[in-house]
């Protein structure tokens, strides 16, 4: 791509022809900004030729026309080859005019007997054909009847176009028929059959053409509409779409960039709803030393790569560090255009890790799945043989090793169960048992009373009942499992001071909160970010799918499992707060 810079007079970097017509309307650059080519030139409403745009024209015009054969006959009466009445219908017809042109013009095209016909094609039909039948002189009038064809035929249907160049005809007619006897009678019923045809002719072409006119206008107009829509969609879309878009021109100067590009590159995201938030990113985000990196990178030669270029790019921030992001940039322009754009993708290589992680995470579980089933037997076997063991005369060391057996394979078989239960077939929310309703804060009270007997902490936990007993559609098993895991998690982490573990009951509005809280250290950022992922723990004994198969038994009953970091008496910790639906009280 070039990347030649010319001066423009406001001193900023001059931008070649053919960009002007590039930008489409959802990255139209502003006026006069010193990076960006002039927006493209949309059709304004003004210059439409609407129908009352057109009545202000014409009723104008009408209304000159009316002067101008006033002046005539008072200039004829005034050297006395006119009579006076004719100046009186000439200032009536002035004044006529006068008000039609005050009114406001119409929406659209009244129909034949509307009532704004009779001040304007019916009184000049009326005029001019008092002047050309009685108007002394030997003036011909005749050509003023094409004047209130044009207008039916302009701003009316078809039909008072037909109507008014018939009226006028049979003005001419009459005015032949009132001159038999005469030498002109053949040539007036000559000229009346000529002009009549003529206006016939007149006005069905002009009203064909106002017709074909006001067709095409409405089909642009809604060319336009459909178009503005299109821009607002794409508008929207661009937006909100994770992947960052930057938009250059064939210079390499900055068109437009969504706000997810604003975030990459270190810029301030702007309001979403704000009307200028794609101006806002593109300006805040020329400013960033990201820019620099990436337009040097942008302005290389895409002609050779017809799908495009990608690189990895570390991005440098404002407040220091970088950020490391996949730039795909592909050259675009129209048949024929000398310049283009150049359109560069960004994504967050975090995120891509993230999705690679993740599938690898789901092929991980579907082997470990078929692994756990094969250890299962064996584990069976094993349990078996010590409880055989146990039955037989042993030492006390004998037993102590027993026991350890015993508990290694309880917690293999729990770790089984849990891998198994992953690859399980996701809950139906269409499913027609409906879920067994219990009493939360006497479930809880079980629960805890149970794992305290294998797990005594004295006052190293607390217990807070304040949610009034509620009801809630759960199993008592699953929250069993769930409470279990919140608890197992925060007696690994927590430390062993008095409080250091609390949990508590409390009603939110239609939710019941269940509150497992220690004062354990803060979760690092790539942990916290997949703490609910399976096999992601921090801990070398824990097979990282307690807090993901919680909340998937949360999921199943319409509850939310979630973690916060709050402050309990002085003290911070990691809290995770089940919010349940509180159950009807009706049966």
């Amino acid at each position: 791509m070039n990347t030649a810079d010319s001066p423009r007079a406001d001193g900023g970097p001059s931008l070649p022809p053919e960009a002007s017509g590039f930008a489409p309307s959802w990255f139209a650059p502003r006026p006069g900004d010193a990076a960006s080519p002039p927006a493209p030139e949309e059709p304004s409403a003004d210059r439409e030729v609407s129908p009352a745009r057109l009545w202000r024209v014409l009723m104008g015009a009408r209304l000159l026309l009316a002067a101008a054969l006033l002046g005539l006959e008072a200039y004829a009466w005034r050297h006395g080859t006119g009579p006076g009445w004719i100046v009186v219908l000439c200032l009536l017809h002035v004044a006529i005019c006068a008000v039609t042109l005050a009114w406001t013009g119409p929406a659209d095209r009244p129909g034949v007997s509307a009532l704004r016909w009779l001040p304007t094609v019916w009184a000049d039909l009326l005029v001019f054909g008092c002047l050309e039948l009685f108007a002394p002189g030997g003036i011909n009038f005749t050509p003023l009847f094409v004047w209130p064809v044009l207008l039916a035929a302009a701003l009316g249907p078809r039909l008072l176009a037909l109507g008014s160049a018939s009226a006028g005809t049979l003005v001419l007619l009459a005015e032949a028929w009132l001159a038999e006897g005469t030498l002109m009678e053949t040539t007036q019923w000559l000229q009346a059959a000529v002009t009549g045809s003529g206006l016939l002719l007149v006005a069905w072409l002009f009203s064909h053409l106002t017709t074909r006119l006001i067709g095409e206008q409405t089909a642009a107009r809604r060319s336009r509409q459909l178009a503005q829509l299109q821009g607002l969609v794409n508008q929207a879309i661009v937006t909100g779409l994770g992947e960052g878009v930057v938009v250059l021109d064939s210079r390499g100067h900055l068109w437009y960039a969504n706000r997810a590009a604003a975030r990459m590159l270190g810029a301030v995201a702007p309001d979403a709803e704000h009307p200028s938030a794609s101006e806002q990113a593109s300006a805040a985000l020329r400013h960033t030393p990201a820019w620099r990196v990436l337009a040097g990178w942008a302005r290389g030669p895409l002609h050779g790569a017809p799908n495009g270029l990608v690189r990895d790019l570390a991005l440098p921030l404002p407040g220091g560090g970088q950020r490391r992001v996949r730039a795909r940039a592909r050259a675009v322009a129209a048949a024929g255009q000398a310049g283009g754009a150049t359109v560069v993708f960004l994504e967050d290589l975090h995120d891509i890790e993230g999705r690679v992680r993740t599938e690898k995470l789901a092929a991980m579980g579907r082997v470990s799945a078929a692994v756990a089933h094969e250890i299962r037997n064996p584990l069976a076997a094993i349990a078996q043989a010590s409880a055989l063991l146990q039955e037989d005369e042993a030492t006390p060391a004998q037993r102590h090793l027993i026991g350890l057996i015993e508990q290694n394979v309880r917690r293999l078989t729990r770790t089984v169960d849990d891998v198994l239960e992953t690859a399980r077939t996701p809950w139906l929310d269409n499913s027609q048992t409906p879920a067994p309703r219990l009493a939360l804060d006497s479930a809880v009270d079980g629960i805890l009373a149970d794992w305290l007997q294998q797990r005594p902490q004295g006052t190293r936990l607390q217990r807070h009942a304040l949610a009034g007993n509620p009801s809630v559609a759960f199993d008592a098993e699953h929250l069993r499992r769930v409470l279990v895991n919140l608890l197992d998690n925060a007696d690994r982490h927590a430390t062993h001071s008095p409080g250091a573990i609390l949990v508590e009951t409390a009603e939110d509005g239609a939710f019941a909160r269940l509150v497992v809280w220690s004062d354990s250290p803060d979760i690092p950022a790539p942990v916290r970010d997949h703490l609910f992922e399976p096999f992601m723990s921090s801990h070398s004994r824990s097979s990282g799918l307690g807090l993901y198969l919680s909340r998937e038994l949360c999921q199943r009953y319409h509850a939310d499992l979630g973690h916060e970091r709050t402050v309990r008496d002085g003290r911070e910790g990691n809290a995770f707060v089940v919010r349940l639906p509180i159950a009807d009280a009706s049966p």
